[in-house]
Order: C-alpha cells, then sequence, then structure tokens
C-alpha cells in the first residue's frame, strides 16, 4: 500500500546561476513540480509513493522519470506523450531567494493528462490523495484531476490540497479563485500560504484556518508564513511554530511543497488521524516540517534540496 499518492505537474525549473553583462541569465536545469516536490519529502522521511501526471517524450521527460524513481516515488502512473513537450518553468530570484516565475506551457505536458489516463489502482491501494490547483488550470488536466478527487473520496482516502497559487498561469483571477474554492471543499489536509489566505479572503492565517475548519469541512490546516513559520490548526487544537535561525537562503523554490510533505510524513508516522492530535504532536509535526523546509532553502531547486532526517534533527536539536 501507498502512504501517498499525487497528481499534478512535474517539470524542470530553470534557476539563474549567474547573469551576464547584458543581463542574461545562466540558468541551472532542477527537476521540480510541486506534487514532485512533496512526494520527495515523503520519500526522503521513509514514507511509500506513487506519481500520476504527464511529461513529454524528450530529454527532460525522462530526467525527471529518472529523478523520481532515484528518489523512491513510484512512477507508473506518470504517462509519457510524444506531442507535447515537458513543461519548463523559469525561476528569477531576488536578493532574499524569493522566486518568480514564468512558465513554457502552452501546452505543457502536464496539462494534458485526461481524465482516462488517471490511475485507479493507484488511488485505491493508498491512504492519502494530494493535488494542487495547478492541474486545474487547462484542460483535459482539470477533468483529470476532478477524476482523481472523486476517485479517492469513493475510495476512503484522506484528501490533501497545496493550492500552490500561481496567477500567471490562469486566464483570471476570477478563474483561479473558482478553482482553489472548489479543492479547498474537497480536501481533509490544507497546506496553504498567509499570501494566499489573504488573497482569496483578505483575512490573518490565523482567521484563514479557522474559516477552513469551520466552513469548508477541512480537518487540519496549515498556515504556512513564510520564513516566519507556520500557524497550524485542527478544530480542538492551534500552534504556532517558528521558523529556525541561521539559515543562509539561497532560493525558496519548493520549500513549500517540502513543508507539505515533511507534515505529511510525520502526521502518518504518528498513526493519528487530525481529530486525534493533541497540541504536543501538533507542534512536533510543524517543527519538524518548517525545519525541513528552511534547510531546503540552501540548496538550489525542489525535488533534490530535501534534507536528510538527521540533518533536520539536527537542526532541531540546535534550536531548542
Amino acid at each position: 500500500m501507498y502512504d501517498v499518492v499525487a497528481l499534478g505537474e512535474v517539470l524542470i525549473d530553470f534557476a539563474p546561476k549567474s547573469v551576464d553583462e547584458a543581463g542574461y541569465p545562466t540558468l541551472s536545469a532542477n527537476p521540480g513540480g510541486a506534487p514532485g516536490n512533496f512526494l520527495a519529502a515523503l520519500n526522503k522521511y521513509s514514507c511509500k509513493t506513487a506519481m500520476i501526471g504527464k511529461v513529454g517524450s524528450d530529454m527532460f521527460g525522462s530526467l525527471l522519470l529518472r529523478t523520481l524513481n532515484t528518489a523512491g516515488i513510484d512512477t507508473r502512473g506518470v504517462r509519457m506523450d510524444p506531442g507535447v513537450f515537458t513543461t519548463l518553468a523559469f525561476v528569477s530570484l531576488d536578493a532574499s531567494g524569493n522566486r518568480d516565475f514564468s512558465f513554457a506551457r502552452k501546452p505543457g505536458a502536464d496539462t494534458c493528462l485526461t481524465p482516462d489516463e488517471v490511475d485507479e489502482a493507484l488511488i485505491a491501494d493508498a491512504k492519502v490523495f494530494h493535488f494542487g490547483t495547478l492541474s486545474l488550470t487547462n484542460e483535459p488536466a482539470a477533468s483529470a484531476t476532478r477524476r482523481a478527487v472523486a476517485l479517492a473520496k469513493a475510495h476512503g482516502l484522506l484528501i490533501s490540497l497545496d493550492p500552490n497559487l500561481r496567477k500567471p498561469l490562469w486566464n483570471s483571477e476570477e478563474d483561479a479563485k473558482k478553482a482553489m474554492e472548489w479543492s479547498l471543499r474537497q480536501a481533509d489536509i490544507v497546506k496553504i500560504s498567509d499570501e494566499e489566505i489573504a488573497w482569496l479572503w483578505g483575512l490573518t492565517p490565523e482567521e484563514g484556518a479557522q474559516k477552513l475548519l469551520k466552513e469548508y469541512g477541512a480537518s487540519l490546516v496549515y498556515a504556512t508564513l513564510g520564513p516566519k513559520g507556520c500557524h497550524a490548526a485542527t478544530r480542538s487544537v492551534s500552534v504556532t511554530v517558528s521558523s529556525p535561525s541561521g539559515i543562509h537562503v539561497v532560493d525558496t523554490t519548493g520549500a513549500g511543497d517540502i513543508f507539505g510533505g515533511s507534515a505529511m510524513s510525520q502526521l502518518l508516522k504518528c498513526g493519528k488521524a487530525p481529530s486525534q492530535l493533541t497540541e504536543k504532536d501538533l507542534t512536533a509535526i510543524v517543527r519538524f516540517a518548517c525545519t525541513a523546509a528552511s534547510l531546503s532553502t540552501q540548496t538550489y531547486g525542489g525535488i533534490c534540496s530535501v534534507p536528510e532526517g538527521k540533518t533536520v534533527r539536527a537542526k532541531m536539536a540546535e534550536n531548542a
């Protein structure tokens, strides 16, 4: 049985390494995509995972499949399509390592997954199904995502969501909000940023978490606070955990995904339903996830930046 099956984009992030005199960057290709980063963290911390998605039958598609397999992620649900290119994301970084994205995705392979290509057997053999909203930006992937969510619900899986808002990929902000609202109403566990909460409802992270718990049916919410840490809540307990100190940030790409996967790994190890978590349980989960995500920002990229468990534990002890 799989601990988590995720559906969505797997792509190449091109991060700038230097800039020439004319302003053109020298780019480094890194494997990424939010669901892939999420699963890589789970696998790093001893969970069993599988991916559903699509890449092109090209150099980058082959490299991505190899990277996922090396990370221990089952790729039998990832299709290769000779008719489209693997999706590419070009990342620009500011002095603090914060990033902005430009996508080569018109279409990209990830948007071309069809409903009949969703592997129901993988979903049926899992505990948790995870998705984000980037797979809802275009057809046929949007229909494939909705089918996968319906299958996951039918098979009794916990549904995990990271909205992962990327405004340039939507035709309009109204379309993005509709998709996010639908997605949030499907999910049991939500990882959402303070910026996404403010954009959706104009609320604080704490208010947004309570809205998701009381109005949307979520049972566990992680409201991430960027470099400040995370506010997390269930219907009975809530905690706010700071990120560790002494982090030299190089690239924040994938940090939120790695937070989500790390938190999920610790929730699964805890062996409790979200409603059963104590304040101590939730604090431990979020401390681990904040530390793993923070450490990942010291390295470029997403999938390859997940820190070892012993490194996370050492940093946690240092900041105890």
